[in-house]
C-alpha cells in the first residue's frame, strides 16, 4: 500500500473522529472573464479576468496557487515543530500553477519552488518532502490529480 493510500484509509476510518476546522463559503458569477467572487465574510472581494489578457481582475489559477502555498508554508511550520528544528521566518514559496489543455480537456499542472534559508538542504527536502507527503491540506487534495514538481531553491 503506497503512503497515499494509506493516508486514505486511516481518514476513511477515522470520519466519524473528523473535525471541520473551518468552512469557506464563496459566491461567484460571471466566471473567469469579468466575474466577481466575494466571500460570505466580506473579507474576499475579487474581479476577474482571463490571463493574458488586458484586466484588473485576478484569475482561479493566480487564487490557487496563493492559496496552496500559504497552506503549505503553515504546514511545513507543523512538520518542522515536530522534527525539532526551527522554521526560518523567511521561510518562502513560490508557487507556479499552469492551466494546460490537450484538445478539449483542461488540466492544471503545478511547481512548488521552497525556500528555507539557514537550513542544511536535507532538513529542508525533508520538511518539503514531509509537508507534501501529508500535511498540506492542498497537496493531499491534489494528489494523484495533477503533476507537481517540488523544488528546494
Amino acid at each position: 500500500m503506497t503512503t497515499f493510500q494509506e493516508n486514505n484509509a486511516v481518514a476513511r476510518s477515522s470520519q466519524a473522529d473528523t473535525k471541520v476546522r473551518y468552512t469557506a463559503k464563496t459566491h461567484t458569477s460571471g466566471g473567469r472573464r469579468g466575474g466577481v467572487s466575494r466571500s460570505e465574510d466580506g473579507r474576499l472581494d475579487v474581479k476577474f479576468s482571463a490571463p493574458g489578457v488586458p484586466g484588473t481582475g485576478t484569475n482561479p489559477e493566480q487564487l490557487f496557487a496563493a492559496g496552496w502555498s500559504a497552506c503549505f508554508i503553515s504546514a511545513m511550520g507543523h512538520v518542522a515543530n515536530n522534527m525539532q528544528v526551527k522554521l526560518p521566518a523567511d521561510a518562502a514559496v513560490d508557487a507556479e500553477i499552469d492551466l494546460c489543455n490537450s484538445g478539449d480537456v483542461y488540466f492544471l499542472r503545478a511547481r512548488l519552488n521552497v525556500s528555507l534559508p539557514g537550513l542544511e538542504r536535507k532538513v529542508a527536502q525533508a520538511i518539503v518532502d514531509a509537508t507534501h507527503g501529508v500535511t498540506c491540506a492542498y497537496s493531499n487534495a491534489t494528489r494523484g490529480n495533477i503533476d507537481v514538481t517540488l523544488n528546494v531553491v
